[in-house]
């Protein structure tokens, strides 16, 4: 049995974080007394920040005309990594997720397990109904505004011009909302960090164009096919309703990534959408286009089509942004109909994104030792929609982008063209009595 090590990469940790905090004098004093985000103290708050190169040049990027940029650090390894290894040593995670034990288990797949006793007792709990995909923001819960400015990385925004650009001390411009990389206090991978698209807005936990693409974009800047972001919507097991992303390093392929996928369709955008096979969970897949905004578009628009008809969802973006993973799913609902069986509800696992791709995190020894690849699959087919139910919701997505008006799907017609085949037959899937898609 293969067991994994944490994979620690060489950094340059936090020298100019330090330097920024010698020249603004460190933690600000007064507001609520905790640094947060918030009206209360943000205001004069600095903190780094990293411009990503745009496709094209605009004249309107918001990094702030006149501080001094130095040449971009090494996004991944230099500035991601190294500062989250510098808030792990300032203490600031609920619990050492390097301590935690995985191993890839045997079999076809290489479903990755890992043990972290104790995770569901320290992470915050959902406050919020699970059978709607749209919730409006609530500022009495909790929401990312509310963390400590150490708990963040840096800023995440679009270059004004045609190279990137790293300000290791940047003010924080409150009325053009920054977008910010912070860290997973309760993490489950080396590197685990939360993108939070214009924080300050405030949005829903709900895909647009604007945010997805910046997702997109922070794939490419750690150029990685380790480091992967995923989504999950309201009813798939996000657990807050403020927009974010979630994204960690794991060296190893997931078991979804290798799975074979059948062509369906190229759009006029020359986005390939194909169709997972072989994989406990049916899933589309979507890549290629003429630009990043091509696959972007596609993918956020398929997404606002499962959302505005109360369909839950999980992203995973793989292949440093080339490939995207979009995953309808109806495990919640089963739970509310009792149709998930009591063994597997004893795990305590929620299937999201992350379990979905195939790296499952167990909460007991016993599951842990026991893990099997049959285990997996039985879990992970109960997140599938049924056949019936899968092919109603790809009619939607389907008629949703064709009738965008921006780029439409040239051909419906499925082909027999496989991708990454395998030997194995696809096997069969476990569903529910229902079809699968939260109620009203």
């Amino acid at each position: 049995m293969e067991m994994l090590k944490i994979k620690r990469v060489p950094t340059m940790v936090s020298n100019f974080q330090k330097d920024g905090e010698e020249e603004s004098g460190g933690a600000r004093q007064g507001g609520c007394g905790r640094n947060c985000l918030r009206n209360c103290c943000i205001q004069g708050a600095r903190l780094p920040l990293y411009a990503f190169k745009r496709a094209k040049s605009v004249a309107n990027g918001k990094y702030p005309v006149g501080e001094k940029g130095e040449a971009p650090v090494p996004f991944l390894d230099s500035l991601l990594l190294g500062e989250w290894e510098d808030r792990m040593q300032r203490g600031l995670f609920r619990y050492d997720v390097t301590a935690c034990e995985t191993k890839v288990i045997p079999g076809e797949f290489g479903f990755i397990a890992q043990l972290n006793e104790g995770r569901h007792l320290k992470k915050r709990p959902t406050e919020f109904r699970v059978d709607k995909v749209l919730q409006p923001f609530d500022e009495s819960k909790f929401n990312f505004t509310k963390v400590g400015q150490e708990e963040v990385l840096f800023q995440f925004e679009e270059s004004c011009g045609d190279e990137a650009l790293f300000i290791p001390s940047a003010p924080i411009d409150v009325e053009s909302s920054p977008s910010v990389v912070a860290i997973n206090v309760s993490p489950i991978e080396y590197g685990h960090v939360l993108l939070i698209p214009r924080i300050l807005e405030r949005l829903p936990q709900m895909i647009d164009r604007k945010s997805f693409l910046l997702a997109l974009h922070m794939a490419a800047e750690a150029n990685s096919p380790y480091f992967r972001l995923g989504y999950n919507s309201l009813g798939a097991f996000a657990t807050i309703n403020h927009l974010h992303f979630q994204a960690y390093y794991l060296a190893v392929p997931f078991p979804m990534e290798k799975a074979p996928t059948r062509k369906i369709t190229f759009t006029d955008d020359g986005v390939k959408i194909s169709e997972l096979l072989n994989y406990p969970v049916r899933g589309l897949v979507f890549e290629g286009g003429n630009s990043v905004e091509d696959l972007s578009n596609i993918v956020s628009d398929s997404c606002i089509c499962l959302q505005d008809n109360n369909v839950p969802y999980n992203v995973l973006i793989s292949d440093s942004g080339r490939r995207i993973f979009l995953l309808p799913q109806c495990y919640a609902e089963k739970q509310a109909l009792g149709e998930v069986s009591a063994e597997l509800l004893d795990t305590q696992v929620n299937p999201a994104v992350w379990e979905i791709s195939g790296h499952i995190v167990l909460k007991r020894k016993l599951d842990y030792e026991e893990a099997s690849e049959g285990n997996a699959w039985r879990l992970l087919a109960e997140v599938s929609l049924s056949e019936a139910r899968f092919e109603e919701v790809k009619a939607l997505i389907f008629e949703s982008i064709d009738f965008d008006g921006n780029g439409s799907v040239s051909s419906l017609e499925e082909d027999s063209e496989l991708d990454n085949p395998v030997d194995a037959p696809r096997r069969a899937m476990v569903t529910g009595k229902q079809e699968c898609v939260v109620l009203q």
